[in-house]
């Protein structure tokens, strides 16, 4: 089970609270981000009702993540409209490079990648832009591939002995993700990514997902944002927009906890799934599990992986304890 830490003596830096003017304390060093409120956000926009009923937005939040109408019209459907104009400017500056190179230039996806720890709600997020993007009037074809596909099987973790670091970077076949993406944006006719079981934890053996040239490609996944070794190319530099979700570590603690105890009254109760001896224990007994995990494992991958790569994102979005955006920040053009 991958996720964030609780606090940790090394946690990083945070970003402050919004201020009356959309900014944070921090705002008055230099950086390369402009601090907003929510009000900020969502205020300048006339907009219409959102595509989605609030029905779909049930179905499509996650597990223990609460989000509903109101948070779909403040946060992400602005969020939508800022994709629509980097997708229209990609678009109007590869017109302007064919012309300068002499010839139309092909299409290629616009890809967002979206970061940040399992249980924060990233994946809410990357369904729910998914299915804004997919219903607008553009018509976009959008794909989403969470990068878990390319988690090592657990036989090689096992070999390599790194199954207590399942989620940290080296977990990964980074160089099949990179591929995968890279074939993806070049405009390839089909690229296919292997499928991950959260029941068993596991890959899937001989079972593909298949990306056949879409407008939008939603990469989500833990590590999207790591800067590859020197000298190579990672899955970043594929990006056109980036997410990171965010939280207080505290925060994301108690929604992993209250998430382990939700799973093990539902998907742990099937019998193939990987963590059923732990809907067979205790209450107390699998809290002290997902207490050790967090501790042990996905605190110092959050610490030493993830939250560093915050400052990679084109945006930032914040959450409160009641798990809806409280700020943002966004890197400025």
């Amino acid at each position: 089970m991958a996720t964030s830490p609780s606090e940790h003596p090394r946690r990083p830096a945070t970003p402050g609270t919004p201020g009356p003017q959309g900014r944070s304390a921090r705002s008055a060093r230099p950086s390369p981000y402009v601090d907003l409120s929510r009000a900020d956000w969502s205020r300048p926009r006339d907009r219409s009702a959102s595509p989605l009923s609030a029905e779909q937005v049930e179905r499509l939040r996650g597990l223990g993540d609460v989000i509903d109408l109101t948070e779909v019209r403040d946060v992400y459907l602005p969020l939508c409209d800022l994709l629509r104009l980097h997708i229209d400017a990609a678009r109007q500056l590869r017109a302007r490079v064919g012309g300068f190179l002499g010839g139309p230039q092909p299409p290629t996806p616009f890809v967002v990648g979206i970061a940040g720890s399992v249980a924060v709600g990233k994946s809410t997020v990357a369904r729910l832009l998914r299915a804004l993007l997919a219903q607008g009037p553009e018509g976009y074809r959008v794909a989403l591939v969470p990068t878990d596909g390319f988690l090592l099987p657990n036989a090689e973790l096992e070999r390599r002995g790194l199954m207590r670091r399942k989620g940290f970077p080296e977990s990964y076949d980074r160089r099949a993700l990179t591929r995968f993406v890279a074939e993806v944006k070049s405009g390839r006719p089909e690229v296919s990514a292997p499928v991950y079981s959260h029941l068993v934890y596991d890959i899937v053996p001989g079972e593909r997902e298949t990306v056949e040239r879409p407008d939008i490609l939603i990469l989500e996944g833990l590590n999207v944002l790591q800067q590859p070794p020197p000298g190579r190319v990672g899955v970043a530099d594929y990006f056109d927009f980036s997410v990171y979700v965010d939280a207080r570590v505290g925060d994301i603690e108690s929604w992993y906890l209250e998430r382990f105890l939700a799973l093990r009254a539902t998907a742990f109760q099937d019998p193939l799934s990987y963590f059923r001896k732990y809907a067979e224990i205790s209450q107390e007994a699998a809290l002290d599990f997902a207490r050790n995990i967090w501790r042990e494992v996905n605190g110092p991958n959050l610490v030493d992986n993830i939250a560093p790569t915050r400052g990679r994102a084109s945006l930032v979005l914040r959450k409160g304890p009641d798990h809806t955006v409280q700020g943002l920040r966004l890197r400025k053009l």
